[in-house]
Formats: C-alpha cells, sequence, structure tokens
C-alpha cells in the first residue's frame, strides 16, 4: 500500500499556520473586551491547530480497508446521537448562546458535535451511494425519486435538528449544496438534480420565513446591496423593493471598508483599525476581512491560493481512486470545505447574507478545525488506496 499524501498534509498545516498567526494579530480589541491575557486566543488556537495536526498524521497511518468505516460511521452515529440529546442536557454540560444549544463543554473547552457530524454525514452518503446509486439511464423520474427517499428522510431529519434546534441555518445550506453535488458525481440525471435543487431551494425560503431573525438578516443585506440591484429596474418597481436605510449591516459595511482599506500590500501586521471594535470578533466569522486589512490583496491571495491548492489535492486523490467509496467521499470533503469558504467569503463581501460559517482551517475556533482535520486525516487515509505518483 502507498504512503498517505504529503502534499496535502503540507498545505493545510501551512494553512493552520496562518490562522495561529491571525488568531494572534486580529485579536487585539477582543482580549481587552473579554479581559484576558493578550496570548489567549492564539495559545488556544494553537493547541486545535497543534492536535489537527496529530489527528490528520494519526489518521493517515491507519490501513483504510479497516478504519474508514469505523471512524465514519462512529462520527456520523456519535455525532448525530449528541446532537439529539443536547437541547435535554443541562447547561453545566452544554453552553446556550441565542436560545440554542450548539456546543458541549469539555475540559474547559466547548466543542459543536455538527462540525463531526458533517464528515460522518459525508461519509454516509458516500458510503450508501457507492452501493445503491449510479446507472440511472432508462429509470426514469420516478424511480429516482424512489431510490433517494431514504436519504431524503435522513437529510430531512439532520437539517430539522440542526436548523431549528440548533438555529444554524449555514450548516444547512453547505450540507444541502454538498448532497446535491454528490448526488451528481454519484450518477444521477440532471432532471433529477434540478428537481431537488429546487426542492432544497424552497426548504431553505421555509425555514427563513419562519425565523424572525433570519428575516431580519435577509432585510440587513438586501439595504447594502440593494442600491446596485434596484437601479437596474424602473423606479415604480424599485420603490416597492427598497427597505429603509436604518436597517443598514453596520458588519458588512465595517467588513467592506476593512477590505478597501488594505489595499494591495495591507496596512501590515498588527496595523488593521477595523478589529478594533468595529468587527466584533473579527478572527472568526470576519477572518478574511482582517485578512484582507492587514496583508491586503496578497495576502487574500496567497490564503486563496493556498486553499485552491488543497481542493486540487483532494479531486485528484478522488479521480485517482478505484474504490467508488473512496471517490464519492474525497469529492465530498472537497466539496464541503469549498462550499463553506465560499459561502463565508461572499457573506463578508455583501454578495450574500452573512450566514455565521467559519473559513475552514482559517477561522479561530476548536470544533471546526478538529472537524475539518477529520476529514482531511480520512481522505489522507483513504489517499494511500488512489495511485498517486511521485511527482503528483
Amino acid at each position: 500500500m502507498m504512503s498517505a499524501d504529503r502534499k496535502l498534509f503540507t498545505l493545510v498545516a501551512t494553512l493552520i499556520g496562518v490562522s495561529i498567526v491571525l488568531s494572534y494579530t486580529l485579536t487585539q480589541y477582543t482580549v481587552l473586551l473579554f479581559g484576558v491575557n493578550e496570548f489567549h486566543f492564539v495559545i488556544r488556537q494553537s493547541i486545535f491547530g497543534f492536535l489537527s495536526l496529530v489527528i490528520m498524521f494519526g489518521l493517515s497511518q491507519l490501513d483504510p480497508d479497516v478504519w474508514l468505516n469505523r471512524i465514519g460511521f462512529t462520527l456520523f452515529f456519535g455525532s448525530l446521537v449528541l446532537m439529539i440529546a443536547m437541547p435535554f442536557l443541562p447547561e453545566s454540560v452544554v453552553s446556550e448562546v441565542g436560545g440554542a444549544k450548539r456546543w458541549i463543554k469539555v475540559a474547559g473547552f466547548s466543542l459543536a458535535p455538527v462540525e463531526f457530524f458533517k464528515v460522518g454525514f459525508i461519509y454516509f452518503l458516500a458510503w450508501s451511494f457507492s452501493r445503491k446509486l449510479g446507472h440511472h439511464d432508462g429509470m426514469g423520474l420516478k424511480r429516482e425519486f424512489q431510490r433517494f427517499a431514504p436519504y431524503a428522510l435522513i437529510f430531512v431529519g439532520s437539517m430539522f435538528i440542526i436548523a431549528f434546534l440548533q438555529k444554524d441555518l449555514g450548516q444547512v445550506v453547505v450540507l444541502g449544496l454538498t448532497l446535491l453535488f454528490m448526488l451528481i458525481f454519484a450518477g444521477s440525471s440532471f432532471k433529477f438534480f434540478f428537481s431537488i435543487l429546487g426542492g432544497i431551494a424552497t426548504a431553505i425560503v421555509i425555514f427563513i420565513l419562519t425565523a424572525e431573525h433570519r428575516i431580519l438578516r435577509i432585510k440587513s443585506w438586501w439595504a447594502l446591496a440593494q442600491n446596485s440591484v434596484l437601479g437596474l429596474l424602473p423606479e415604480s418597481v424599485a420603490s416597492k423593493l427598497r427597505v429603509p436605510v436604518e436597517v443598514e449591516p453596520y458588519q458588512i459595511g465595517h467588513s467592506l471598508n476593512a477590505i478597501h482599506n488594505g489595499g494591495f500590500f495591507g496596512t501590515g501586521l498588527g496595523n488593521g483599525t477595523f478589529k478594533l471594535g468595529f468587527l466584533s470578533e473579527v478572527h472568526t466569522d470576519f477572518v478574511l476581512a482582517g485578512l484582507a486589512e492587514e496583508f491586503g490583496f496578497v495576502g487574500v491571495l496567497f490564503v486563496v491560493s493556498l486553499f485552491m491548492w488543497i481542493l486540487q489535492r483532494i479531486f485528484k486523490i478522488a479521480n485517482r481512486a478505484e474504490d467508488t467509496k473512496i471517490y464519492l467521499f474525497s469529492i465530498g470533503i472537497g466539496l464541503i470545505l469549498a462550499f463553506s469558504f465560499m459561502v463565508n467569503a461572499y457573506g463578508i463581501s455583501g454578495i450574500t447574507p452573512i450566514k455565521g460559517l467559519s473559513v475552514p482551517f482559517l477561522s479561530y475556533g476548536g470544533s471546526a478545525m478538529l472537524g475539518a482535520s477529520f476529514g482531511i486525516g480520512m481522505v489522507l487515509m483513504a489517499s494511500k488506496k488512489a495511485k498517486m505518483d511521485e511527482r503528483g
């Protein structure tokens, strides 16, 4: 059996290194706000980064024929049970923020089971799709829907837990897009693809309309985007779609100003100004805006190039794999990382509403980094069965 893909491990380790630097330089105001040591966040991020490297390296050494199923199903069913149980657990065990119980307290840290569930969910889909899907020729749309029904029930049940009990629509959007595109790679027809796309879009609209805070978030985003869009329409139509200026999203406004302030080369390490109370906890959801201000277009280009290279390695492993399960799982991990990055980038630049999603391996936070490290570690484990040449 071949060795795991070293380039992928090195690229992810580099991105984690960048996140540790950002967790220090972007938290100057936050440490004062919370009254903690100036190295509080960088120490914690370093711990998470080290554990992530250990997880990825450890998983890469395991036999994929033995351990992929064990780890994948443990993440799927274990995280699902935890998410179901969390609303009924006491506050001494589960942290509640904004009326949602998303984090379990473990040894002074808070971990979100949904970050590990995503990896397990992708593995479950890859395992199941490799057994049952594909070869749709002549099957017909009705038969495809019948074949998809069990997955739809699992997806709807899981999304109910994430969207309603944990109030995390952003994760639903990313998982829905990942499921949708995995169906295409698993061999479903384009007619079925667009039918499911319409269903997911309808579900997202329902989720938005059933929660006041999501409606306000849409209005806040539209307040920023309306001028460029409504200018193309007749005034009689535009006046009916225009929302009051007072709901203008100050977070997005400060994010755009931070990006503009960075220019081409940035203000320099530690010299950003919008992290000083203008953008709340910029080291998490708005880390790309903080990066753009201090490192400019060059810094953003470096991170985007690094991220694209990571995706290229993942998709190359998928392409070289002879095992359909490994192919679909690698595709799924690449897709969920890509969609998470895109949703965050579009949100902080005002193109779409903010979803509260972190940037994989870059934003501060242990759950997202550790969860993603399990995904990358399993891909590294699987890469030992892919035909990767030494130069590859």
